[in-house]
């Protein structure tokens, strides 16, 4: 009869113990991936609708995103293309992906992305087959992460109507306060382009000057003790708002030529 307090039986139950519990835990990280991709999915949909400033707190989000027309860009064209399935698409993947994206010379990679992807989903709101909002996806490096989100325009392609960003990694407190509702509130309204058709949006450290008028109408205030999460916000808007980003589809789209 073998001894129960022997160094092999013990170590037999512990080996015992802990398959069972990894078996016990791998199944449920197997069970709730579903779920939890939905939930993921769910996010950035729910990123999408608050940025088009359109969001309802209580509302199923996958039902509100009915409102919301889901598109692909090439961004080489700047136009519409069906060269990929929108939903199926995941632009996170592509960017990281050789056959689907491009490395970025330094000197044009100022969002600090490295990868730009082909294709890029953008997002629509219409009412009567007109265009009222157009949401675009935006990312790039702050201080310590990659920052994702997206701004939306009016149907005037030029007036923010929200920005916001549902993943990012910076300093809480500080960077962090991207995803602060009252730093986000200092978006709608502001122009990206000046009279003269140049790219005018920007965030810049300290406040505006209520008296500049340019200012009130491009500039937003920078985070306060953040100055290098407020440049990297900055740095993002130009590039992906510019001619290597979406420059070449809003000029398209304004012209109805995609």
């Amino acid at each position: 009869m073998s001894d129960k307090n022997s160094i092999g039986n013990t170590i037999k139950i512990a080996f015992l113990t802990c398959l069972a519990c990894s078996i016990v835990v791998s199944m449920a990280a197997v069970s709730l991936k579903p779920i939890q991709e939905v939930n993921k999915a769910n996010q950035v949909r729910r990123s999408v609708l608050e940025a088009a400033n359109i969001y309802t707190t209580g509302k199923p989000v996958a039902k509100q995103f009915e409102a919301v027309t889901t598109h692909i860009v090439d961004l080489r064209t700047g136009e519409y293309t069906d060269a990929v399935d929108a939903d199926g698409y995941d632009q996170k993947v592509a960017a990281k992906d050789p056959s689907m994206s491009e490395v970025l010379p330094p000197s044009e990679d100022t969002a600090s992305i490295k990868r730009q992807e082909y294709y890029s989903k953008v997002y629509t709101i219409e009412k009567s087959g007109q265009l009222q909002t157009l949401v675009l996806p935006v990312r790039g490096y702050g201080l310590w992460s990659t920052m994702y989100g997206f701004i939306a325009l009016d149907k005037d392609l030029n007036t923010v109507v929200g920005f916001g960003f549902y993943e990012q990694g910076e300093t809480p407190g500080l960077g962090g306060e991207v995803d602060n509702p009252k730093w986000k509130a200092l978006w709608p309204g502001k122009k990206l382009f000046a009279d003269d058709g140049s790219l005018a949006i920007a965030v810049k450290k300290g406040n505006i000057d209520p008296n500049n008028q340019y200012q009130v109408d491009h500039v937003v205030d920078g985070l306060s003790g953040a100055t290098l999460t407020t440049r990297g916000v900055d740095n993002l808007v130009h590039f992906w708002m510019g001619e290597n980003g979406y420059g070449p589809f809003l000029k398209n789209l304004a012209k109805g030529e995609v």
